[in-house]
């Protein structure tokens, strides 16, 4: 099973080149959403004294979320822009930029389409 998401406005958002059971009719181009975060000074010595004793950082699995679910909604409202209804194909990237690496990006990429 794939996992796909859907907005409020009906955009679908899936992994897949197709949607099952729903035919592509046209193809609107790629759109892409990206989003750029900065890690906190405190949230960071956090998160290292978490890694020292053990465990999952909580503050950054939060930051990571948020980033993607963000990357995603920027996608669908592009892909709407371009009047298409659904995002096939899509990829998610995350790279650490910066000259100390203190920020994030988080990509969404794919293809708009109609189904």
């Amino acid at each position: 099973m794939t996992e796909a998401w859907k907005d409020a406005r009906g955009i679908i958002v899936t992994t897949t080149p197709t949607v099952e059971g729903h035919p592509i009719q046209e193809y609107h181009g790629i759109v892409v959403g990206e989003v750029i975060v900065g890690a906190n000074l405190f949230r960071d010595l956090f998160a290292n004294i978490r890694d020292i004793v053990g465990g999952r950082s909580g503050s950054y699995e939060r930051i990571l979320a948020d980033a993607r679910e963000q990357a995603i909604a920027e996608l669908q409202a592009e892909c709407a822009a371009r009047g298409g209804n659904a995002v096939v194909g899509v990829d998610l990237d995350y790279e650490v930029i910066g000259d100390t690496g203190s920020m994030l990006m988080v990509s969404a990429s794919g293809t708009a389409v109609r189904i």
